[in-house]
C-alpha cells in the first residue's frame, strides 16, 4: 500500500542531510568550476563620445582582460576566446592586463619560471588575433611576475604594449588616441606620461585610456590630465568572480572595490570594467561568466559624453 498524502514526511537524519549538502556543494562546484567558467559571453555597448571624429563613427573596440594563463585558464580556452574575437572583426583590440598570475608565498621562486613561460605562451596565442590594432597594458599580476619580461613577450609577438605612453590611430586627417598606464598598484601612476601635453592639447581628438585597476578613475579625475580622458577601459575585478543573490560579489580586490563591472558615467569620462576571462584564488565563477566586451563608438549628439 502506498503512503497516504497526509502521512508524515520521511525523517531527515543527520546523515541524509550531510549527504544532500555534499551533493549540492559538489554540483555547485562542478557548475561554477567547469561550466560557467568556460561560458564566455559577449557584452556589447554603444558609447557616445562628444568629440568623436566622423571618420571613427561605428569603430568597434573589443576588450579582453584578466587572462591569467596557466593560473587556472587553459590555453585551449584562450584559443577559443581568440577565435570568437576574430569572428567579431573588431577595428581595435584592447588587452587590459593580467596576462599571467602571481602566486605570493615561499614557493614563488620556483613558480615564477612557470609564470614567465605562460607569458610567452599567452603572447603567442594572442598573436593569432587578426586585428592589426592590438594594444595592451600591464596588470598588477604582470608587474609582480616581471614587467620587462611580460612586456617583452607581448611585444615580440606583435602586440603594442603601452607602458605609460600613447599612440595615435589615424584615419585620414582624423585621430583618436589609445593611451596606456602601468597598473596603479605599483604606487607610481604616471598619467601625465601616458597622456603627454601634446595629446591633451587636442580636444578634438578623443583619448581612450587603458588602465587595469578601475578605482584609479577617481584619482585620475582629480588631476588636470584626467580632463582629457574620454573613455577608460579597465579589468582587475573579474566582476567579483563569485556573486551571490542579495549579496553580490564575495570579494573585491584593492583598487577594484568601487567600480566592479560594467559601464559608469563619471562626469565627462566614461568607464567600462570588464569581468575578464580568467580566475584567481579558485577556478570558480558564479553569476559572473567570462566576458568579451564589444564597444561601438558613435558621435554624441546634443550633449556632452
Amino acid at each position: 500500500m502506498g503512503r497516504s498524502l497526509f502521512s508524515s514526511p520521511p525523517r531527515i537524519t543527520r546523515r541524509r542531510f550531510l549527504q544532500g549538502g555534499c551533493l549540492s556543494l559538489g554540483s555547485l562546484a562542478l557548475y561554477s568550476g567547469e561550466l560557467e567558467r568556460h561560458w564566455a559571453v559577449v557584452h556589447s555597448r554603444v558609447l557616445a563620445l562628444a568629440n568623436l571624429p566622423a571618420a571613427f563613427e561605428q569603430t568597434r573596440i573589443v576588450q579582453i582582460s584578466d587572462i591569467h594563463l596557466r593560473g587556472w585558464t587553459e590555453p585551449a580556452f584562450l584559443r577559443h576566446i581568440v577565435r570568437r574575437v576574430n569572428e567579431m572583426k573588431p577595428d581595435i583590440v584592447a588587452l587590459t592586463g593580467d596576462f599571467v598570475s602571481f602566486s605570493p608565498g615561499p614557493l614563488w621562486d620556483k613558480l615564477r619560471p612557470r609564470a614567465l613561460r605562460a607569458a610567452g605562451e599567452c603572447a603567442e596565442i594572442l598573436s593569432h588575433l587578426e586585428c592589426t590594432q592590438r594594444y595592451a597594458v600591464m596588470g598588477n599580476h604582470d608587474l609582480a611576475v616581471g614587467t620587462r619580461e611580460v612586456t617583452g613577450a607581448l611585444a615580440a609577438h606583435g602586440i603594442t604594449v603601452l607602458n605609460n605612453r600613447a599612440v595615435a590611430v589615424e584615419r585620414g586627417a582624423a585621430k583618436i588616441w589609445i593611451a596606456g598606464m602601468l597598473d596603479p598598484s605599483d604606487k607610481r601612476p604616471r598619467p601625465e606620461r601616458a597622456i603627454p601635453a601634446a595629446v591633451r592639447q587636442q580636444p578634438e581628438q578623443p583619448v581612450i585610456l587603458l588602465c587595469h585597476s578601475p578605482d584609479y578613475a577617481d584619482e585620475l579625475l582629480t588631476r588636470p590630465v584626467g580632463q582629457s580622458v574620454d573613455l577608460m577601459l579597465s579589468g582587475h575585478t573579474h566582476g567579483g568572480q563569485v556573486r551571490l543573490p542579495l549579496i553580490g560579489a564575495l570579494a573585491r580586490p584593492p583598487l577594484g572595490k568601487k567600480y566592479t563591472r560594467g559601464w559608469f558615467q563619471l562626469g565627462h569620462m566614461q568607464l567600462y570594467v570588464s569581468q575578464g576571462i580568467g580566475t584567481v584564488g579558485l577556478p570558480f565563477r558564479f553569476d559572473c561568466p567570462p566576458e568579451i566586451t564589444e564597444l561601438v563608438l558613435t558621435k554624441a549628439v546634443g550633449r556632452e559624453s
